[in-house]
């Protein structure tokens, strides 16, 4: 909310609705839990562009400003305002509490969904008024090439061909792969993350820990607790310790041992951990790591998701699709991305999507000019943008 512009704010809240309405209704065994965001902010310029943010935004759009709030250090002005070690972060300059969000098992979500279709595809098959072979899943088949025969658009693999109407590239970071025109517009790069094990309680809210120069060090990272197990707490970032920030990696069958060490360390520290150890000055306790992994995330050059028709200009034409460059942030605005690109392959347009994820020839242009990734600085996620 003090971040985003105010459509990509109103964008990501009904997304919110959507998957939780989604979830509920359909008793979705997906560990969702609805439940607030913190963002501790560790570094005054963070604070007071912020603070600056929610005020504009107060100003503006209310109805949006209803959804945030700033709480400082000391006594809250606002006696029903919760303060900086109530909300667990007691080291903290502010924070900023939000009041739309949520944590999920995002596989457990996409098995129910293919499950759901296989278990219809089946079921057409068994009627005689039904079309059949309308959902085809294949696993472990890779796509090495789209290629535009006369009206249709040829999809190769390492299995055989499939000629398609329509076709829509929802491989995010590894779009250039399959459309090399991408290469400079969408990046991959690899980001990490622990599941470590904590004595903690319920901490009652998901998280995210920001820090930049010249104020202190460099921080971004975020964590949530899984419902399963109490005492797994599953943090990612450091990327922007590690190895060139993970940025041009497309492989996900490694960790980076710098990124690992921060992980493993920084809780204690954010979140006021006492960890029953007596270290030398300076060194932080070490928690243990279940599971360590990576991923690879498809960064957008400006940003912003790319969503729509492909144009010829970037190795499309009449029939091809994306839905990918989410940044990291796919989870706010992939399902409502995904649901508008989908009507847009059947004739319709009665799904709205902000006007920063249209793809038009003055953004290829606009993104072309960009010398580095955005979002690579602290100071273009906490901005003025209102």
């Amino acid at each position: 909310m003090y971040a985003s512009p105010p459509e990509i704010s109103c964008f990501e809240i009904e997304t919110f609705h959507y998957l939780r309405d989604l979830v509920v209704e359909n008793n979705i065994h997906c560990d969702w839990l609805s439940t607030t965001s913190v963002h501790g902010l560790y570094t005054e310029n963070l604070v007071d562009r912020a603070a600056r943010n929610l005020a504009k935004l107060a100003a503006t759009y209310p109805h949006l400003a209803e959804s945030a709030c700033l709480v400082t250090q000391g006594p809250p002005s606002d006696p029903s305002l919760p303060t900086l070690r109530e909300l667990g972060v007691p080291d903290a300059r502010a924070a900023v509490v939000l009041k739309h969000a949520a944590s999920l098992w995002p596989y457990k979500l996409v098995a129910w969904v293919l499950k759901e279709l296989l278990a219809a595809e089946s079921e057409g098959s068994r009627s005689s008024e039904s079309e059949q072979g309308w959902f085809n899943l294949q696993t472990g088949t890779v796509v090495t090439e789209v290629q535009r025969v006369e009206d249709s658009w040829i999809v190769h693999t390492e299995r055989g061909q499939v000629a398609a109407e329509n076709v829509l590239l929802a491989c995010n970071g590894y779009v250039s792969n399959l459309l090399p025109d991408f290469t400079g517009l969408i990046e991959p790069v690899q980001g990490q993350v622990a599941s470590l094990r904590s004595g903690a309680t319920r901490l009652g809210h998901t998280y995210i820990f920001l820090a930049e120069p010249p104020d202190g060090p460099v921080m971004d990272d975020y964590l949530v607790q899984a419902i399963s197990g109490e005492k797994e707490l599953v943090l990612g970032g450091g990327r922007v310790l590690g190895n060139a920030k993970g940025r041009g990696v497309s492989d996900d069958d490694f960790i980076d041992e710098t990124v690992s060490h921060h992980l493993r360390t920084i809780l204690p520290a954010v979140l006021d951990m006492h960890s029953g150890e007596d270290l030398p000055e300076g060194e932080r306790a070490e928690m243990d790591a279940s599971f360590e992994w990576t991923g690879i995330m498809g960064y957008s050059v400006d940003g912003r998701p790319w969503v729509g028709a492909v144009p010829e200009t970037l190795g499309g034409g009449p029939g091809l699709y994306i839905a990918a460059g989410y940044t990291g942030h796919g989870m706010p605005v992939a399902a409502l991305s995904a649901r508008a690109v989908v009507s847009m392959m059947g004739g319709q347009k009665k799904d709205h999507i902000p006007q920063e994820y249209v793809i038009s020839p003055e953004r290829i242009g606009r993104v072309r000019s960009t010398p580095r990734l955005k979002g690579e600085l602290l100071d273009e996620m906490v901005m003025d943008q209102l």
